[in-house]
């Protein structure tokens, strides 16, 4: 049995159980946090405490794995997402190694690569094969998966130099792609071209927010060239309400296409977007954007329409079982 990193350590991909393919546990920038939110908007003992209650209670629903795509650009800060995963001992939770840019890369790496002032082998692409295979700074936790973006203003050069980095990593290493994409422009047809050209497993790489979208032809051309489609925004109605999104996917399993869908929400349990008022916000803008509303309603809307238990079963486990294989 293959295994999977986690942050607690490997674990048999056969025992994920149910699977959000794509939640956050914290997105908090450092600089933001510590020049403004300390004493402010942040108390460390109270959002690990509460992200340990939150995650808790959908681990009591039944999952049993998360996969957490926060990466540089997001806040990704491993220490404190291993506190709150020691306090949820039934719940895996997978990180993620990549960079999350719409259009420019980070002025760190802005200078350094083929060609450029200091010319060598372009240094993300080491980067993440260490985050991969050695670790995540000193903490010993192993990334699972590759995170890029190409948005709406598409493959500009610094996301196209990114997205060529992941790729080249997966090609190096067989860690799985989760891409953002922009489903109103269709941005996921460009990443899966590029990266099919960059000689990537196209069977792993879910295209992140393919579910904000209901056109079926351009969710039928993702899936057919073996990419997983993400359904992973349930509860953000801002860019498709939850209606709509339960009936795309049952359109698509009764096309046969519940092998290449994966469900989640693309939640947090604080995000510093809205500074401190991240609780009033998400209650006011999206009440229903929490992990859990997919077990709490969207499970019981997707059979009334149709979909079965199989299907079910086949998103929420054999397929991220796969895509970890």
């Amino acid at each position: 049995m293959p295994t999977v990193n986690t942050v607690r350590g490997p674990v048999d991909v056969g025992e994920l159980g149910q699977t959000l393919m794509h939640e956050h546990v914290f997105v908090v920038a450092t600089e933001h946090l510590d020049n403004y939110g300390k004493g402010a908007w942040w108390d460390e003992e109270f959002r690990v405490a509460d992200a340990i209650a939150k995650l808790g209670a959908v681990a009591a629903k039944g999952v049993r794995t998360i996969v957490d795509p926060t990466v540089w650009g997001l806040g990704r800060y491993i220490p404190r997402v291993q506190r709150v995963a020691a306090g949820v001992p039934d719940l895996n939770i997978i990180v993620a190694t990549g960079i999350y840019a719409f259009e420019e890369l980070p002025h760190q790496y802005e200078h350094r690569g083929p060609g450029l002032f200091i010319d060598v082998p372009d240094p993300m692409i080491d980067d993440f094969v260490r985050d991969l295979t050695e670790g995540i700074a000193d903490t010993g936790v192993k990334a699972a998966f590759l995170k890029c973006v190409v948005e709406h203003k598409g493959l500009t050069p610094g996301v196209e130099r990114i997205c060529r980095a992941v790729a080249r990593a997966h090609v190096r290493t067989g860690a799985p792609i989760t891409v953002h994409t922009n489903s109103f422009t269709q941005s996921g047809l460009l990443a899966l071209d590029l990266f099919a050209k960059e000689g990537v497993n196209l069977e792993k790489v879910v295209i992140g927010h393919a579910g904000d979208s209901n056109d079926l032809d351009y969710l039928m051309r993702l899936a057919d060239t073996g990419a997983t489609l993400g359904m992973d925004r349930f509860g953000l109605d801002v860019y498709n309400p939850t209606e709509q999104r339960v009936a795309t996917i049952a359109a698509l399993c009764g096309r046969g296409y519940a092998d290449r869908m994966v469900l989640s929400h693309d939640a947090a349990c604080f995000m510093d977007y809205f500074g401190g008022a991240w609780d009033e916000a998400r209650g006011t803008l999206a009440p229903n954007w929490r992990y859990d509303h997919i077990h709490d309603d969207v499970l019981a809307a997707l059979l009334a329409s149709g979909v079965t238990d199989d299907q079910i079963e086949q998103m929420l486990v054999f397929n991220p079982s796969r895509y970890f294989s």
